[in-house]
C-alpha cells in the first residue's frame, strides 16, 4: 500500500502510536507523519505510507494552523496545563491588551524551543532532558508566523483562545508563554488543536478507529496518492512512453521533447508518470534535460 492518509489525531495519543498502529492495520512497516503532535493536542497528522513515506522530509507546503486555548496568570515547566506550576499571579487583562500583545508574534520572530520538544541537542531530546531534571541552554531560532487571532477572551476568568497560522517548527506553546512574559502575568496553554498541516485540512482527517473500520471495504481507497502533497509546486506533468519509462527508472537522462514524451509545462518542476499511469516522482527541467528529484517508483 502507498499513499497519503490524513489522521485525525485524538488526545492522549503521540504521534508515534498513530505510526504504530497504522502498521498493524495496513500491515506496512514503511510509515512516517508530516509533524509530531504532542499527546495533549489533536488535530490533523498526515501520514505517509507504503513508497509515500519518502517524501516526510521533503513536504512543500510547510504551512500549520492551529487554534489554541490559553489561561494567563500561570506558568509551568511544560508550558501548558501537563506541567508543574512554577508561578501564579493574579491577572487582569483586557481583551483589547490581549489582542494587541499577540500581534507583536506575527511576522519573522525568534523563538527559544521549549525544554519539552523533540528537538535534539549533542544527540539527546530535550524532552528526555528535562525529564530527568535538567535544563540546557537553547539558542533562539528564526520562525514565521503569518497571523495570529484572538478567536475570544473572558476578562473574568483570564481564559482565552487564539488562532495561529505559521510554518513549521513554530511553538504555539511558546507564543503563549511568551505572551505570559510580555503582559507580566505568565500564560500557559490549555488546548491545541491542529486545524492544517501541509495543505492537508482537519475536513479531510479521519481517526484511527475510523481508518480501522473502513479498511476492510476500503482498503487502498482510504489513501490519496502521493502526488496530491505536491500538487500547487511541481504544477507541470511529463508522460513518459513505454520506453522512456524504462530509460527513466534507470537513471538515464532525457531531453525535453524527444519522441515518447509529452511535457505539460508549469512553473518548472513536475510530476513524472509512466506510461501505465504509475507516478515515477518529482522533476525538474534544467536546460532541456529532464533532472530527477525524487523517485516514488
Amino acid at each position: 500500500m502507498n499513499g497519503i492518509v490524513v489522521i485525525y489525531k485524538e488526545k492522549d495519543w503521540t504521534s508515534f502510536d498513530v505510526v504504530a498502529k497504522l502498521r498493524g492495520i495496513f500491515h506496512e512497516k514503511r510509515i512516517g507523519h508530516g509533524g509530531t503532535l504532542d499527546p495533549m493536542a489533536e488535530g490533523v497528522l498526515p501520514v505517509f505510507v507504503g513508497k509515500a513515506a519518502r517524501a516526510c522530509d521533503m513536504l512543500p507546503d510547510e504551512t500549520k494552523a492551529y487554534v489554541a486555548g490559553f489561561k494567563l496568570g500561570i506558568a509551568t515547566d511544560t508550558l501548558d496545563v501537563t506541567g508543574k506550576i512554577l508561578e501564579k499571579k493574579q491577572a487582569f487583562c483586557k481583551k483589547e491588551q490581549v489582542a494587541d500583545a499577540l500581534q507583536g508574534f506575527v511576522g519573522e520572530i525568534m523563538q527559544v524551543p521549549p525544554m519539552y520538544s523533540a528537538i535534539k541537542i549533542n544527540g539527546k531530546k530535550l524532552y528526555d532532558l528535562a525529564r530527568e531534571g535538567k535544563t540546557v541552554e537553547r539558542q533562539p531560532r528564526k520562525v514565521t508566523v503569518m497571523a495570529i487571532d484572538l478567536l475570544e477572551f473572558d476578562e473574568k476568568t483570564q481564559e482565552g483562545k487564539i488562532s495561529v497560522s505559521c510554518k513549521k517548527g513554530t511553538y504555539i506553546r511558546s507564543i503563549i508563554d511568551d505572551l505570559g512574559q510580555k503582559l507580566g502575568c505568565g500564560a500557559v496553554m490549555t488546548t491545541l488543536e491542529r486545524t492544517a498541516s501541509a495543505g492537508f485540512t482537519k475536513e479531510q482527517a479521519m481517526t484511527i478507529s475510523q481508518v480501522e473500520s473502513l479498511f476492510e471495504t476500503e482498503g487502498e481507497k482510504l489513501l490519496m496518492s502521493v502526488e496530491k502533497a505536491f500538487d500547487d509546486v511541481y504544477n507541470g506533468r511529463v508522460y513518459l512512453s513505454e520506453r522512456l519509462t524504462g530509460l527513466y527508472k534507470n537513471g538515464v537522462k532525457l531531453s525535453v521533447g524527444q519522441e515518447g514524451m509529452t511535457v505539460e509545462k508549469g512553473s518548472g518542476r513536475m510530476l513524472a508518470y509512466g506510461f501505465d499511469g504509475e507516478f515515477l516522482g518529482l522533476c525538474c527541467e534544467i536546460d532541456g534535460v529532464i533532472k530527477q528529484v525524487k523517485n516514488f517508483y
